[in-house]
């Protein structure tokens, strides 16, 4: 039986993954090989194939709204389902949110259990210049607590390979400075700058993800330990689904609402002194017209990675969040803003899905 090559690409909030992923794949389908994603996009599944659909034969079959980390058996059938429709190359999956654990209990399980099944290649950690200075000489403050350098330094001691992201918003003397800080921080690792909005930098990694072979080198770098649950206490998780229709049946700009919204959210954290390391709003308007924003922090402008191209009297729209603040006071945050949009558009918001924990809430552990 010939063995199925799996990836798994991790990385901080707001890093580039998903995005990193699609260009991995555009690039490998435009050589003539085959290579599919399984998303791991909590609460956005319901618009994958919008996300999707101009891509370049980019194939993406959603999880199923839980990690892949904990359910190794849905994760294998995901993978099993994608090679008996089109034999693949690759197939590559991200991990919700900073993805902390997942070569244990994704490689662990499957170099394990199914090491006949699967080829894992090597485990690949995106990071970006932003957040990677608050470990650099610079020490940066971003803004973020001091606990959260405790979970990108964890990352990078689990990675095979290192991609700096974003690439397309540095000189050539930055890339070269922080190319050479991520190879000294990770010795025998080799380190790939790319841009994955602009598709540059792709080949070489491309070449090195369909040829090499992931350690499983999992060690004890202090999961469960003291500083990850000082770190992990700081976070909660965001997801919710909604609908949004005209009440008159007018038709509304559904970029600035959009925008509105996430402005709203921002004035909440920053007058409860709270910050997001990354939220991302999913939405979908007329004839799967998509847009999607995003914010890495309450101190940075909204990101708009693609906005709808018409007027719309009806929008889905999921917000994903990582925040530094408790769960109740985001959910609090969250739910003015949604009522302050609605007010101000004349909009009806119907609810479909919605969750907000912290990672140490009662009931979690």
């Amino acid at each position: 039986m010939e063995k199925k090559r799996f990836m798994v690409v991790s990385g901080f909030l707001g890093a580039g993954k998903t995005t990193t992923m699609v260009a991995l794949t555009e690039y490998i389908n435009s050589t003539g090989k085959s290579a599919a994603i399984i998303a791991n996009d909590l609460g956005a599944n319901y618009i994958i194939d919008a996300e999707y659909s101009g891509r370049q034969n980019v194939e993406v079959t959603p999880i199923g709204g839980n990690c892949i980390c904990y359910i190794p058996d849905t994760l294998i059938e995901r993978i099993e389902r994608l090679n008996k429709q089109n034999p693949r190359d690759i197939v590559m999956s991200d991990i919700p949110g900073c993805g902390i654990g997942a070569l244990d209990h994704v490689y662990g399980n499957l170099d394990k259990n199914h090491k006949d099944e699967f080829t894992l290649a090597p485990f690949t950690v995106v990071t970006d210049p932003e957040r990677l200075r608050m470990i650099m000489p610079e020490k940066a403050d971003i803004h973020l607590p001091e606990e959260l350098k405790f979970l990108l330094a964890a990352q990078l001691k689990e990675a095979d390979c290192v991609v700096l992201n974003k690439i397309d918003l540095m000189t050539d003397e930055e890339v070269d400075r922080y190319v050479k800080f991520l190879e000294e921080a990770c010795p025998g690792i080799p380190v790939f700058a790319i841009s994955a909005k602009e598709k540059t930098g792709l080949e070489p990694l491309v070449d090195y993800l369909l040829s090499a072979e992931s350690r499983v080198n999992i060690t004890d770098i202090g999961y469960g330990g003291p500083e990850f649950i000082s770190a992990e206490k700081t976070m909660s998780w965001f997801n919710r689904n909604v609908f949004i229709t005209s009440k008159d049946g007018s038709e509304f700009d559904g970029n600035q609402l959009v925008d509105d919204l996430i402005d709203e959210i921002r004035d909440g954290l920053i007058a409860n002194k709270r910050n997001v390391p990354h939220l991302k709003t999913f939405a979908v308007g007329k004839d799967q017209d998509y847009a999607k924003f995003s914010l890495i922090g309450v101190d940075y402008d909204i990101i708009h990675d693609q906005e709808l191209q018409e007027k719309t009297d009806k929008l889905r729209l999921v917000v994903n969040a990582r925040a530094v603040c408790e769960s109740d006071l985001l959910l609090d945050i969250v739910d003015d803003a949604f009522d302050a949009i609605a007010d101000k558009y004349d909009v009806k918001i119907k609810l479909f899905f919605n969750e907000c924990f912290g990672m140490m809430d009662e009931g979690r552990n």
